[in-house]
């Protein structure tokens, strides 16, 4: 007879720890919320400002893409700084960085300079961005990761849309946008000090590599990743044009992306109880399933009523891969894995919102109606078939093993 080895009982949190957990969490939201305001403001008040110079549109978004740059390069290095100074030091660090930038930028205005501030900008955003998200999923209850992660996707897009909006009643002139920037990313760094992440890592852990360290242990949740990161930039840059290029009015086509947002920000929470509820790939395939079924036939509902429903569901089913992926992640990984699959997902984003700028521009180019919503089905369509196979690998792997097992005995 074969004699299994007893199952380990996780400990029982203390209420002390409960406690702690629940500052962390509101600590960490509360300053990534702080920061989106800011990073929201950054993105339109840069580029209204070149657009005002005379700068070339091609011009424009290449300094933009400065900032993924630096994400991307970044990155790998996070998990390593982290275990040596201590993620809570690097991240307040980062955020003075960030904060130090933004009157950096208004007083070397050159495009020069900008495209060398801009990149450490994004490398100190990297930062920000991979360690919150870390905490985020570290300092959820297994119970409620999903929903947990859901609020905190919902804020930080409820926060960063209104950064635009902020730029749009103080214009661009003068030094008022720039302080208003420096203030909220000093404000955030309140909040974070609060955060206490003295059991991030083991001491007898190495520090991994970045993503290529990562991604043999996750490649779906980085594949997961990549489409949502190539949804999110060729949507954010093109669907507005792709509305006025499709009969809408200028104003239409701009309602259609705060209606994509709209979805993301109200939608989350029920997506993130479902993951809480039901197989975390099932749901992941499911919300990639339905992204791509409605991009599929958005474009015959272009003017008419159905247009809105449809884009509000796209919204919340395409950004809810990330949630699902973001839960996944806090589910599997723990220390500084965990740490490091953070900052991995940071630079697979990266990589996607650059790839997605490009070839969402070519697909439209190829066809004005279908072409950047049948690309973008056509990934997330991908996606979902993938993680349906993988989870039905998975569901007869342990149905055999169950069988051998009884067998055994």
């Amino acid at each position: 007879m074969v004699h299994c080895a007893p199952h380990s009982v996780p400990p029982i949190p203390t209420p002390n720890a409960v406690s702690s957990n629940q500052r962390n969490l509101v600590a960490a939201c509360a300053a990534i919320s702080v920061f989106g305001l800011a990073f929201g403001m950054t993105y339109p008040l840069l580029s209204l400002i070149l657009e005002s110079r005379g700068v070339p549109s091609t011009m424009i978004g290449i300094n933009a893409s400065m900032s993924t740059l630096g994400i991307v390069v970044f990155s790998p290095f996070i998990p390593a700084i982290s275990k040596r100074v201590g993620a809570r030091r690097v991240a307040l660090i980062a955020a003075a960085l960030t904060a130090l930038s933004m009157p950096a930028l208004k007083f070397f205005s050159s495009l020069e300079a900008w495209f060398v501030l801009r990149f450490l900008q994004g490398a100190s955003m990297a930062v920000l961005w991979a360690l919150s998200e870390a905490w985020i999923v570290r300092f959820a209850a297994d119970h409620s990761r999903g929903r947990v992660v859901a609020i905190y996707s919902s804020v930080l897009s409820a926060s960063f849309g209104i950064g635009p909006l902020v730029v749009g009643v103080i214009g661009i002139g003068g030094w008022l946008p720039f302080l208003i920037g420096t203030a909220a990313l000093v404000v955030g760094m309140i909040p974070l000090s609060l955060v206490r992440d003295e059991d991030t890592t083991e001491p007898e852990e190495s520090a991994p590599s970045g993503l290529l360290d990562f991604a043999p242990r996750a490649p779906l949740l980085l594949s997961c990743v990549a489409v949502f990161a190539i949804f999110d930039a060729a949507t954010l840059s093109l669907l507005p044009v792709y509305g006025i290029h499709n009969g809408l009015e200028l104003g239409q086509s701009a309602h259609l992306l705060s209606a994509m947002v709209l979805g993301n920000v109200v939608m989350q929470y029920p997506i993130g109880w479902l993951a809480d509820r039901f197989p975390k790939r099932i749901v992941l395939a499911s919300c990639a399933v339905v992204t791509a079924l409605l991009l599929g036939v958005f474009p015959m509902m272009v003017a008419t009523f159905w247009m809105w429903p449809a884009i509000v569901l796209i919204g919340a089913c395409g950004y809810g891969v990330y949630t699902v992926s973001l839960a996944d992640l806090g589910d599997r990984f723990s220390g500084i894995q965990l740490v490091n699959g953070a900052a991995s997902f940071a630079a697979m984003w990266g990589m996607g919102a650059f790839l997605g700028s490009v070839s969402g521009g070519w697909a439209m180019a190829g066809s004005a109606v279908w072409g950047l919503p049948g690309y973008l089905g056509i990934c997330y369509l991908l996606l979902g078939v993938g993680l349906y196979l993988r989870q039905h690998h998975r569901s007869a792997s342990r149905l055999g093993s169950a069988q051998t097992d009884g067998s055994i005995r």
